[in-house]
This record gives structure tokens, C-alpha cells and sequence, in this order.
């Protein structure tokens, strides 16, 4: 096997001449993923170093007019990582730490994730640095518009599809929708997915993220015999995916007992209402000033009492400095990259069994293909369709991830990615290299 100490990547892999060797971000743990699954690659792995380079990455500039009438501008990024297995499938962040780095990552992780659960598009990401909490409803309607139009080149219904991702939802999805629209002269519903119903979205994608993490947490509970009824589950972010996923498990039994987001952390050991709390989150903004719950310190959260622990919000939440401390039987990660590579080992050393971002939060991507399939087709199906269809998809995907696993005595992490490297570099074979 391949050494795992953060310093390797920077030995074995080329970097591209834009990344800082000294600190690679979320690529870099991107890149000890791809190590880690090499050696299980077979003859496919002379096709490995396709996995270890984005295909394309476009950096904008994206100017508007701010309302005071000065001019801002802003940064933005679309990076397509993998087609071989078809169009690129990805979201879109609003967030003024996005790097890069980051979008690389987070697009390469869309194309294990889409293969994954089979679906037959690749990977690509986007993102602009920018914290939309400080624009008005019109700047970043502006700022929404001239992104899409700087990256409109690279997206298409047939090309690549960006749906929501942190602090971008349907109303942004609705305005990429518009403003491609205008500039190709005909209304393309499928260019982007996560959009309003009334516009083509589908029915249940809001949702979806939040029910995948719940249906492979409730898989694996059977596997490893946890009882639902009664678990204790610990939530890190308490919006689309970690709100809907607390909530189905507090529907099946179990007990939210403890939940933290960029306003707070608060705890309640006979359990919170997650639906007031969705209420609460939805108007308040945040977890914080939550009647019947008790505030606690950020650091405390992650020692809490808990069988499942969901993070839920953004990548390299659990590192080595609070990996020991965890005390969850189970961590399902509904964020992307929540996890480090050192944290880990940590956590596998000590017996917790971590479903990966890979296949845990599969959910989404798989309803927004249901999404630009109806779209295609303009054949829309009920909600009920929908969640069997999703359920069914991510039980197989995950039972598949389980038998490698088993097999080859590796984390679902490993062979989560052991599965998607396979088909995409089965793909890239099978097409070869043009020209």
C-alpha cells in the first residue's frame, strides 16, 4: 500500500504549476484518496493519472454593478474533472473561502460520487469567492447572471449541469436556467438541475440529499446491528441535507440530540424537535436561540454522547485533533470532504464505522439525473416515484460498496472509490484517447 502521511502526494504527484506545493488544500486529500484505491485498480491502473488531473478549469471574472453604483468583482471558477462517462454533473458554491483547490477537489469527488450509484454523467464543480450574506437580492441576481454567461461556454443540457451547493439554491438555479436561456435564444430547462418545480425542477430533489444519508445510514445500521430506535444522533449543519436527514431519523425513532452550525451548538440529551428546529433554522437563519435546547462549546459537540454523527456542512470538519474524541458507533458524511485523511485512520483505529461522502450523499446528484431526465422527456413524475426510485438506487449502490468492501478487507471509502474508479477508468479505456 502507498504511505498515507500528508507529505506523500507532494512526492508522487507532478503538481500543476497553479497549486502551492506547501499547501495543496482539498486536492491534496483528494490525491491520497486516488493512492489508496491504486493498487486495487488492476490493469486499469495504467489509466490512474487521468483521475489525478481535472480535464478542464475555467477562471473567471465575474464584475456587476453593486447598488451603491460602485463596481465589484469577484472570482469564479467552473472545473469539469471527468467526462468520460458522459456530461459533467455538478454545483455551484457561493462562499468566500472557495479556492481552486477546493473546486478541483469537489469535482473530482463528483465524478466517483456519480459513478458510484451509476448515474451517467461525470464530474465538475463550480464556485465564486464571495459571501452572499453581504449582497442584496439584486447584486447577486447580477452576480448569478454574469457568472453564468462567463462559464456559459463550458455548460449545456448536454455538456455539463450545475445544480445548488452551499449557500446556492433554487432561486439561483432558476436565474443560471434564464440567463443561458436568453444567451442560446431558446428556454433550456435541463441546463442546470435543483430548480424550482414550477420551472422543471423535480419533485423530492430538495430533500434527496438528506433521504440518500438516511437510507444508507439505516442500511448499515443493520449491518452492524444498531437499533434505530432510540439512537442518539449528533447533526453538524441543519439545512437541506442535515435538517431533512435528522429529521428522518427522529421519524424513525431516533433522538437529535445534539446539533451545531455557523451560529452555535446546541445539545438536549432526551432530543430536540428537528422539525421546529428546521422551523427555527429556516427563519432564525441558524440552530442558535433554539427554545429547549442548552448552548455548548464548538469543541464540545464533537465529544458528544451519540451513536450517529452527521456531518453536515463543509469538508476537513473532522481532522486529527478531534477524530479521538468522537464517540459515535457510526459517522455519515452528508458534506462533502468532511472528513481528513489522518482523521480517518483515527476513526478506523478505533472501530467507527464512516460511510463516505462518496455514496452518503449520493442522493442528490441521483434525483437531480431524475430531475434532467423528466426535463429531457418533459414527463414529470410524482414525489412518490421519486423516493422509491432514489431508495432503490442507493440501497444498490450501497450493498455493492458493502460486498467490495468486505472482499477486500478495505473502509467504504476505499471501496467506494474502488467502484468508481473502476467504471471511469473502464470508460476512458474502452473510449481511448482521441485524437
Amino acid at each position: 500500500m502507498p504511505a498515507h502521511d500528508s507529505s506523500a502526494h507532494l512526492i508522487t504527484h507532478a503538481l500543476p504549476s497553479y497549486l502551492n506545493p506547501d499547501d495543496v488544500g482539498p486536492w491534496g486529500t483528494y490525491l491520497q484518496q486516488v493512492d489508496r484505491v491504486t493498487p486495487y485498480l488492476g490493469s486499469l491502473a495504467r489509466w490512474v493519472e487521468t483521475l489525478k488531473r481535472p480535464k478542464r478549469i475555467l477562471i473567471v471574472d465575474v464584475p456587476i454593478e453593486m447598488d451603491d453604483g460602485s463596481i465589484a468583482h469577484f472570482e469564479g471558477y467552473r472545473v469539469q474533472h471527468n467526462l468520460s462517462r458522459g456530461p459533467g454533473k455538478g454545483g455551484v458554491r457561493f462562499h468566500q473561502d472557495v479556492t481552486l483547490s477546493e473546486v478541483m477537489a469537489l469535482s473530482a469527488w463528483m465524478s466517483i460520487k456519480n459513478a458510484a450509484v451509476n448515474v451517467p454523467y461525470g464530474g465538475a464543480k463550480g464556485g465564486i469567492r464571495v459571501d452572499p450574506r453581504k449582497l442584496s437580492k439584486g447584486e447577486l441576481e447580477r452576480l448569478t447572471r454574469r457568472y453564468t454567461s462567463e462559464i456559459g461556454l463550458l455548460i449545456g443540457p448536454t455538456k455539463d449541469i450545475p445544480a445548488p451547493d452551499v449557500n446556492t439554491n433554487g432561486q439561483i438555479m432558476a436565474w443560471m436556467m434564464d440567463t443561458y436561456s436568453m444567451n442560446t435564444g431558446a428556454t433550456a430547462t435541463g441546463v442546470v438541475t435543483g430548480k424550482p418545480v414550477d420551472l422543471g425542477g423535480s419533485l423530492g430533489r430538495v430533500e434527496a440529499t438528506g433521504r440518500g444519508v438516511f437510507t444508507v445510514g439505516v442500511e448499515a445500521a443493520k449491518l452492524i446491528g444498531l437499533r434505530l430506535e432510540g439512537a442518539r444522533i449528533a447533526v453538524q449543519g441543519f439545512g437541506n441535507v442535515g435538517g431533512t436527514a435528522g429529521k428522518l431519523f427522529a421519524d424513525a425513532g431516533a433522538k437529535v440530540v445534539a446539533v451545531q452550525d455557523h451560529t452555535g451548538s446546541i445539545y438536549n440529551a432526551q432530543g430536540l424537535d428537528a422539525l421546529a428546529l428546521q422551523e427555527h433554522v429556516r427563519t432564525q437563519g441558524g440552530v442558535e436561540g433554539f427554545p429547549g435546547a442548552e448552548s455548548m462549546e464548538a469543541e464540545a459537540f464533537w465529544a458528544v454522547d451519540c451513536d450517529i454523527l452527521i456531518p453536515a456542512a463543509l469538508e476537513g470538519q473532522i481532522n486529527k485533533d478531534n477524530a479521538q474524541r468522537i464517540k459515535a458507533k457510526m459517522v455519515i458524511e452528508g458534506a462533502n470532504g468532511p472528513t481528513t485523511p489522518e482523521a480517518d485512520d483515527i476513526l478506523h483505529d478505533k472501530g467507527v464505522l464512516v460511510l463516505p461522502d462518496v455514496i452518503a450523499n449520493a442522493g442528490g446528484v441521483t434525483v437531480s439525473y431524475f430531475e434532467w431526465v423528466q426535463d429531457f422527456s418533459s414527463f414529470f413524475w410524482s414525489e412518490d416515484e421519486i423516493n422509491a426510485r432514489l431508495v432503490r438506487i442507493m440501497q444498490e449502490a450501497f450493498a455493492g460498496v458493502w460486498k467490495v468492501a468486505q472482499e477486500n478487507k478495505v473502509s467504504l471509502r476505499t471501496a467506494t472509490f474502488i467502484v468508481a474508479c473502476q467504471r471511469i477508468l473502464h470508460a476512458r479505456e474502452m473510449r481511448g484517447l482521441y485524437p
